[in-house]
């Protein structure tokens, strides 16, 4: 069975990131492939490093922050990640809603409030492991992008410059696609889903905390689940550039525009299988976005938690899981496009992430807690080569914001 690491993966791959994929290479072209290689290192070292605390610590991420910074500082950074959370829930609730309207005659205004409601439902009533296995299934249409590239014939020469020498800009909007590529690509809650879902991992087991052979198993599934989703986020952007970006088709403002770069392998089927790796993702990250937002709170307040336990034995972990995805379909029926909402998810996610990530790089240095499995120089290395850029990058954002306006 897929550990922590390859759910993570898939859930990153969630419909914020098919969204934001898709705009960049329809506005950007090949320029911002190599985006995709630098981020794979920076990402899978975040996420182990995550996993190594939940593995060692026996707890999760905001156990180990709740022993480390202020209860102040805690519940700020809490805050964001219920903040984020909650708008990425509300934007991916109406990617499901956008991806059931390309298949059926239902508007997705029409369908928004039943979805929210029986996921809402669904995260309470079925476990998420049982849930999780069928959704699985439908983001392997994403693999669709991979086998699009023999149909659609890039211009490789282009293409593979473009993978391995970075293309920079100042135009305000080059720089806030990068932020939503970082910003979706190393989101925030998949720090804490990882760091709390390995700790299950181990109770299900039975197993001793921080053993060279679970670190080892650790590590591997870690590196195959962001490798997987790096592989899909490479591929429809140069899917994407390769069809609509050519095709003067710069702006994509809606789930049928982006499904159109899937059309010279599909055809006319192009549309349903968007729709089905929309759909799938949107409700296989759902839950993966409201647990890791009641993991956070529910360690804050030393409440009992776990997607294992009935809600009836973690209520409170339960009813912010429920909370969250309800406020999420106030925000989906606010009437802001799926595809709009969901890019502007992964900016705010990029303007949070730095901060989390040099939280959480303290407690990976840290010997009290971590002892001899602290990090070693390639992971600091590469943490603070995340957050530098990461900040960097939401800052010159930022800063052109303020020039403009």
């Amino acid at each position: 069975m897929p550990g922590p690491g390859v759910v993570t993966g898939a859930s990153d791959d969630d419909p914020s990131g098919i969204a934001t994929y898709s705009i960049t290479g329809a506005h950007t072209g090949y320029s911002l492939l190599w985006t995709s290689v630098a981020s794979l290192p920076l990402n899978a070292a975040v996420q182990e490093m995550c996993a190594r605390i939940g593995i060692v610590t026996g707890g999760g991420l905001a156990s180990a922050l709740r022993r480390h910074y202020s209860r102040r500082l805690l519940i700020l950074l809490v805050t964001l990640l219920l903040i984020a959370n909650t708008i990425n829930i509300g934007a991916n609730i109406a990617a499901v809603a956008a991806g059931i309207d390309l298949l059926s005659p239902l508007p997705a205004q029409a369908v928004i409030i039943p979805v929210g409601i029986a996921i809402a439902l669904t995260e309470i009533i079925i476990p998420y492991r049982l849930f999780s296995a069928y959704l699985k299934l439908l983001t392997l249409v994403l693999f669709a992008y991979v086998i699009d590239v023999f149909f659609v014939h890039p211009d490789w020469q282009a293409a593979l410059r473009a993978t391995f020498i970075p293309h920079l800009s100042l135009d305000a909007a080059f720089i806030t696609t990068a932020v939503a590529i970082f910003g979706t690509t190393i989101s925030p809650y998949l720090f804490f889903w990882q760091t709390s879902e390995e700790v299950e991992e181990l109770h299900q087991r039975r197993e001793r905390t921080s053993t060279d052979a679970e670190l080892r198993r650790m590590r591997f599934d870690t590196n195959l689940g962001m490798l997987l989703a790096q592989l899909v986020f490479y591929f429809i952007v140069l899917t994407t550039a390769a069809t609509l970006y050519p095709a003067g088709i710069r702006e994509i403002t809606t789930a049928s525009d982006a499904a159109e770069a899937l059309r010279p392998l599909a055809g006319n089927y192009a549309t349903a299988i968007f729709a089905i790796g929309f759909i799938g993702t949107g409700l296989l990250s759902i839950p993966v976005l409201a647990a890791s937002a009641a993991y956070a709170v529910a360690e804050v307040f030393d409440w009992r938690e776990g997607l294992e336990t009935q809600p009836r034995q973690a209520p409170q972990f339960y009813a912010v899981i429920a909370l969250a995805t309800l406020v999420g379909l106030g925000i989906a029926l606010s009437g802001i496009g799926a595809i709009r909402a969901l890019f502007i998810t992964a900016v705010v996610n990029g303007v949070i992430a730095p901060a989390l990530i040099a939280a959480i790089l303290v407690i990976a240095n840290d010997e009290r807690a971590l002892g001899a499995r602290k990090n070693g120089w390639i992971s600091n290395l590469l943490g603070i080569a995340t957050v530098a850029i990461m900040a960097s990058a939401a800052i010159a954002m930022l800063l052109t914001f303020a020039i403009a306006g």
